[in-house]
């Protein structure tokens, strides 16, 4: 066991970590910075894991952030295949999988999150996936050679049924919802995007849920709770994530009602020094006026930055309106930004059949998201009016 000291100590190499990383160095921090992973992987694009680099247009090098050279040259260190084990606030250590006790000034907590599982018979079956990092990617590409089921209706399920359709693959997909991403965008964009999966050989089964998996040591079908039996060659499970707010849960840090680790409106924790950003953080945003807590790369990009200020004593307070983006293949692109938790009125422009249009999600008066495909320009004014909070006028929302 060996103990050292670090300035800047950030645990969790996904988009927050590695954006706080290079806003240190871009702020002009000088001191120390060390970057602990659990992640084989550097750094890399986690939004190509689902398409370019699952579809093997881009390699390992090609979706790195940064490039294969960012650490060495902004002198950064960097601990791959690392975990974090304890956290202790008052002493201002944590102690590494490695058995190193970092002593740090300031700590960055950006830990993610982990895939959530099904828990039902055959769970345990080869040729079941799940996919959150590269070596996922890897798995899927290699094993899901013929019939392929996705199991849930959301991003992973969605975008995975493209790409692998897109490689020739014959996708099924099974959802708990009636139709596709509705949860998050409502059934009106939902049903947009339903139509060009199925439209390009997609057969989609909503409304249903996974009852068990069977097969003898590798899966071959998936059975519904209705009783419906879907051959399966492979399957990949993509229903949600939970924040991985273990390390700082057994440091006692406040955790929310959303189960992120609770932080002010410059994502400080708790606990002296310690900041949290990315997937666990429940922070008290200024542009929603509540707690949210947000699970996208671009909002973990840029709550990385605001961390990283926060670490160097800026007192600005994370304001982005968080925004999303998604496509199925080269089908369907869409932008969002938000997020609208509840809406209670969708009020759409321009043309749904045509495929270009926006959907505006109102909370009574006022704008609370926004969903464009083929119209960027329109998230703009989104932007302005979720920040202003400002009651809306409907039909000039509607005016194309």
């Amino acid at each position: 066991m060996s103990e050292r000291e670090i300035e800047y100590l950030i645990v969790g190499g996904g988009d927050a970590g590695f954006s706080a990383a290079r806003t240190l160095r871009e702020e002009g921090a000088t001191g120390s910075v060390l970057v602990v992973s659990r992640d084989p992987d550097p750094p890399y694009d986690r939004t190509a894991v689902s398409k370019g680099f699952l579809g093997g247009e881009k390699s390992r090098s090609d979706v790195l952030l940064g490039g294969e050279q960012w650490f060495t040259e902004n002198d950064v260190e960097l601990l791959t295949r690392t975990s974090a084990m304890k956290l202790d606030i008052e002493a201002h250590t944590v102690t590494l999988s490695n058995k190193d006790v970092v002593r740090y000034g300031k700590l960055l907590l950006a830990t993610g999150a982990n895939v959530r599982r099904l828990r039902v018979d055959g769970a345990d079956l080869d040729g079941i996936h799940y996919l959150r990092a590269l070596g996922n990617a890897d798995a899927i590409r290699e094993d899901a050679k013929d019939n392929v089921v996705l199991v849930g209706g959301s991003y992973i399920a969605t975008e995975v049924a493209a790409t692998l359709s897109s490689m020739g693959r014959k996708c099924t997909l099974v959802m708990q919802e009636d139709v596709t991403l509705e949860r998050t965008f409502g059934k009106t964009a939902g049903g947009f995007f339903q139509k060009a999966l199925t439209d390009h050989g997609v057969t989609i089964y909503g409304g249903e849920e996974v009852a068990r998996f069977e097969g003898e040591g590798r899966v071959s079908a998936v059975v519904t709770a209705s009783g419906k039996s879907i051959p399966a060659d492979a399957v990949v499970v993509g229903v949600g994530v939970s924040p991985d707010v273990s390390l700082a849960k057994k440091a006692g840090l406040e955790i929310g009602e959303r189960g992120g680790v609770l932080t002010d409106a410059k994502l400080a924790t708790s606990a002296v020094d310690v900041y949290a950003a990315g997937d666990i953080a429940e922070y008290d945003s200024v542009v929603h006026q509540q707690r949210v807590r947000i699970e996208h790369w671009d909002v973990a990009e840029n709550q990385g930055k605001t961390a990283a200020r926060s670490m160097l004593g800026h007192e600005d307070p994370h304001d982005v309106v968080p925004y999303f983006f998604s496509d199925l293949s080269d089908w369907a692109w869409f932008e969002y930004v938000g997020p609208a938790y509840t809406w209670t009125e969708e009020v759409v422009r321009g043309s749904i059949d045509e495929g270009k249009f926006t959907v505006w999600y109102l909370d009574g008066d006022r704008l609370a998201g926004a969903l464009a495909v083929d119209r960027s320009d329109d998230l703009d004014l989104a932007r302005e009016l979720i920040k202003s909070r400002a009651p809306v006028d409907r039909a000039a929302l509607a005016a194309t």
